[in-house]
């Protein structure tokens, strides 16, 4: 089984003692998020194909990938690096640093380690269209070498983004909106564009209607980059989270509200000052991360 850590929260950046007490006692719990008991999640190296880490913080997580790598068990690492206004992202390093992750790891395990995510893309007054444009370009050209694909999707505006959204726009004095499919899939052309020149591929997650030459739908659990990391195969069946996911069946041991990078359009933390708080009073021995 391949496992995710973690869709729902930034493991690596907030929760790395925590892993590494996992690791150790071969076994994380997960809280169901649909309510019902809680599950068990085999850490154990027999059971584990690999695991998929996701984050926008590398750095407090050497120590864990130092106890994985002796596993001879391959990893990839989803790397979101924006590079957004801080009104928009208030708790999450510069851009800069999380390139300067991604090189040192890609020096380190090759470019087929890291996946450079660009998402969501959210537009509002501080990041219209030609803003990302400009940002992505320069981003794109410090990664060239380090990553062979980024992934890209627009914020998804539930009911608790759009409040949160809202709430952030009062604030610091800007204007957000959810821009209609074409102006979507124009600047989805643009950035592949822009991909292409620096030997990224561009990839869509979950949002199959944008899906266009030169950005194709993308597998995030992806057995196949594990498969070749390895040097084996590691076959895992197709098993989406929501419509349009074309990822490898894998166990997640996140929960949601865990995260404090207090990125305003986030779909995992309802409440910033409650995320923050499950974080202070999280005990690194507990089986299971829960707000």
């Amino acid at each position: 089984m391949i496992v995710s850590a973690s869709y729902r929260t930034d493991i690596p950046a907030f929760h790395a003692r925590w892993f590494l007490q996992r690791l150790a006692a071969g076994e994380a719990w997960v809280a169901n998020p649909y309510g019902g008991k809680p599950y068990r999640v085999s850490l154990a190296p027999p059971d584990v194909d690999g695991f998929v880490f996701w984050t926008r913080n590398l750095a407090p997580f050497a120590n864990a990938l130092a106890a994985v790598e002796p596993l001879g068990l391959p990893y990839v690492v989803q790397y979101t690096v924006t590079g957004y206004p801080e009104p928009l992202e208030t708790g999450v390093p510069p851009a800069d640093h999380g390139i300067r992750q991604i090189g040192m790891l890609a020096a380190r395990r090759g470019p087929g380690v890291a996946v450079w995510r660009y998402d969501p893309i959210l537009l509002t007054s501080l990041t219209p269209a030609d803003w990302h444009k400009a940002n992505f370009a320069a981003i794109a050209k410090t990664l060239a070498s380090a990553v062979d694909e980024v992934t890209v999707s627009f914020a998804t505006i539930y009911r608790k983004t759009a409040r949160n959204l809202s709430a952030a726009a009062r604030n610091a004095g800007l204007d957000w909106w959810d821009p209609p499919a074409d102006e979507q899939r124009a600047l989805v052309a643009d950035l592949a564009a822009i991909a292409s020149g620096h030997r990224m591929k561009l990839t869509i997650c979950s949002q199959s209607h944008l899906e266009q030459p030169g950005a194709t739908g993308a597998a995030c659990i992806d057995a196949e980059r594990l498969s070749q990391l390895a040097g084996y195969d590691i076959r895992a069946k197709r098993k989406g989270n929501r419509p349009g996911c074309l990822c490898a069946e894998s166990r997640d041991i996140g929960a949601y509200d865990t995260c404090a990078h207090g990125c305003v359009y986030c779909y995992a933390v309802s409440d910033h000052a409650r995320a923050q708080q499950a974080i202070r009073h999280l005990a690194p021995c507990t089986p299971m991360l829960k707000a």
